[in-house]
């Protein structure tokens, strides 16, 4: 072949210097420890005459509003929220931000014991058939105790939609819970969605599992979760699983409280399930139900991966509460079972991101994996694998039990960044091929990243490394 012309050979080089670029953007400056240390690790309850725990005025008034994805494909809303003295209306009216007409629909209504507490009652209605990317209003209660919120449904699923993802695991409701929650809602970088890895109201860390911290939990967070859906995952303290007071039933208040769209997905239960949300497909698995094999959710995990398009939902995200890597001594290898039974799989399906909660601090991993593994062979230290997720624990959301300060040491070679601080993370998906993640610290200003990285995609960037699918 005769010599390229001189305009050709220029593109030919910047292309490979692109692909060059693209497929080194997430190498790692080294393991870093945080030099950060906080002053007070405990945190305290707020007051329960505090503002943030209103009641809201009239009669019966709904309250604990929230939302969350009601279907498979994000043009649902599931709308939630108690009325404490009787059942009242269970309906909600809504209508898009420029129309005149107003649409109804009715829900359905539940109750629910707990040892010697008796919950309101707890409303969930689904409202569905939505236009994708349209700000909705809408109103529950009656006569002198509406209430009306918003939402924003998601632009319709697509392999470049730009998105942006709140991150906050382990909140419980003190004043560090306080402040990750402002923390988030005022950021320059406004999330759209928050995913919720665990761990919610720790009811459980009460005096008989005292459920009243779940209706102070539901108003706490109500001026954030009545207006973007919250995507749930259970963690250890959603168990409530106490035969010592007669309560032999695990998961009896979260799964009143906090409906999700799991038979759309095929899962048999709510504890986990699928979602699609613009460019990403979210999975939300349950650590403390059964994962062995042939377990439900491991047969239904199995048949998930496969389903997932990544020419229409390129970013692939897994929600779970206890953390397959933790370098912290708290909760160390407690996801190792875990880690065994998935791992590969995550690998085989190219996961981009595993979020987790669990350990009271932040830590986020380099792309590595350690599936070769097998008892008997020695290779047990975990290597990079650029087809492996990125794990990232964000258990930091502020609870009373406080941050996790013990780390193992030396820091291992699977541990990019650590901090025992509390915080919250964003996961602003770019296109089909970037995404950049931070994660801020409630002590610093809000435009402040204390750490971030870019995030090359798992599937895409495969074809962006080949020179002739550059150019």
């Amino acid at each position: 072949m005769g010599e390229l012309r001189s305009d050709t050979a220029a593109a030919v080089f910047l292309a490979l210097a692109f692909v060059f670029v693209q497929s080194y953007a997430e190498i790692s400056i080294g393991r870093r420890t945080s030099s950060f240390v906080r002053t007070d690790n405990l945190s305290l309850d707020m007051p329960l005459d505090s503002d943030v725990f209103r009641v809201p005025p009239g009669y019966n008034a709904p309250q604990q509003v929230h939302i969350t994805q009601g279907d498979y494909e994000a043009n649902s809303v599931i709308v939630s929220w108690v009325t404490p003295d009787e059942p009242g209306s269970s309906s909600v009216q809504y209508w898009a931000e420029n129309s005149e007409i107003k649409n109804s629909v009715e829900g359905l209504v539940v109750r629910y014991k707990y040892f010697n507490y008796t919950s309101g009652y707890i409303h969930h209605c689904t409202i569905k058939d939505l236009e994708f990317d349209t700000k909705y209003q809408y109103q529950v209660g009656t006569g002198n105790a509406i209430r009306q919120f918003w939402f924003v449904t998601p632009p319709k699923s697509g392999p470049d939609v730009p998105y942006t993802f709140g991150l906050i695991g382990d909140l419980g409701q003190t004043h560090d819970s306080n402040r990750t929650l402002a923390h988030y809602e005022l950021s320059p970088i406004k999330g759209q969605t928050l995913l919720f890895v665990g761990d919610l109201s720790y009811a459980d860390d009460y005096p008989f599992h005292n459920n009243i911290r779940w209706d102070t939990w539901g108003r706490f967070i109500e001026r954030n979760a009545a207006y973007q859906p919250w995507i749930w995952t259970a963690g250890n303290h959603e168990l409530d699983w106490a035969p010592q007071f007669g309560e032999r039933k695990p998961f009896k208040p979260y799964l009143n409280r906090f409906h999700v769209p799991y038979r759309e997905c095929g899962s048999t239960s709510p504890l986990w399930y699928s979602i699609k949300r613009a460019s990403a497909y979210i999975i939300v698995m349950s650590s403390y139900s059964a994962f062995g094999k042939y377990t439900p959710q491991y047969r239904w995990l199995i048949n998930e991966l496969p389903k997932v398009n990544r020419s229409e939902t390129p970013w692939l995200i897994v929600l779970m509460h206890a953390p397959m890597y933790n370098s912290y001594a708290h909760h160390y290898m407690e996801g190792e079972t875990m880690r065994v039974m998935y791992e590969e799989w995550f690998v085989k399906y190219k996961v981009d991101v595993v979020f987790a909660g669990h350990v009271h601090a932040y830590e986020r991993s380099e792309r590595i994996s350690n599936i070769e593994y097998n008892i008997v062979n020695g290779l047990c230290t975990p290597k990079s694998d650029q087809s492996a997720p990125v794990y990232i624990t964000i258990g930091d959301g502020g609870n009373l039990e406080g941050l996790v300060t013990e780390m193992t040491e030396p820091q291992p070679s699977y541990s990019a960044f650590r901090e025992a601080s509390f915080g919250h993370g964003l996961l602003d998906i770019r296109n089909r091929s970037h995404a950049f993640f931070s994660w801020n610290r409630n002590q610093d200003g809000y435009a402040v990243e204390a750490d971030s990285v870019w995030l090359i995609n798992r599937y895409w960037s495969s074809f962006e490394r080949s020179p002739t699918a550059a150019l």
